[in-house]
């Protein structure tokens, strides 16, 4: 019997029981939660310039700071509550990533507004259905594409903030938009037969 420890991964999460739990669980599936997609554009935001590691550690305290990433109680945070954790160490202190959580609620209400919801309006960039790649190494896998380059324009058109071709290509990848596992990852064949 083969252990978990043991099974095939994508060569980032391999030595870091956080990064495989989270691999071997969450990234790459299909998501179609609008409180979820807008928790993955935040920390996908506030990685910027970080590791993902540092994010996820953080994630739970993100969550219960930011009101579990609600989209309308996080749009109507006040001033305050934003300065105030500026001074948390259980987030990353930056002023602008923690203002542009609010921002990109703000946004999202928008979008939820005109589309009817995050999901389909996140998902119209990939015509609704998982795009599946077949890198069988981690060297091809790139870190931005035409498509993230599209829906970037598009998001800060819209009025996200944080959201650089880099970051939206990690966010496709993150919620299952596009499945960058590895061919001989045991992850693979799983994620390429969801929707």
């Amino acid at each position: 019997m083969t252990k978990a420890s043991d099974l095939p991964r994508c060569h980032w999460a391999i030595s870091d029981e956080l990064l495989r739990d989270y691999h071997d669980t969450e990234w790459g599936v299909p998501l179609h939660d609008d409180r979820g997609l807008f928790e993955f554009l935040c920390l996908e935001g506030a990685q910027a310039g970080l590791s993902w590691r540092t994010v996820l550690a953080k994630r739970e305290h993100y969550r219960k700071v930011f009101h579990n990433f609600e989209i309308a109680r996080v749009a109507a945070m006040k001033d305050r509550e934003l300065e105030k954790l500026l001074l948390d160490p259980g987030i990353i202190r930056n002023r602008l990533k923690v203002t542009a959580t609010r921002d990109n609620a703000s946004a999202a209400l928008r979008v939820i507004e005109e589309f009817g919801s995050l999901d389909g309006y996140l998902w119209s960039f990939v015509d609704g259905r998982l795009l599946v790649n077949r890198w069988r190494d981690s060297s091809e896998v790139p870190v931005s594409t035409p498509l993230s380059d599209r829906m970037s324009k598009e998001l800060k058109k819209r009025g996200f903030r944080f959201v650089g071709t880099t970051i939206c290509y990690s966010l496709l990848q993150a919620t299952g938009m596009v499945n960058d596992h590895l061919v001989g990852c045991f992850r693979y064949k799983a994620i390429a037969g969801k929707k």
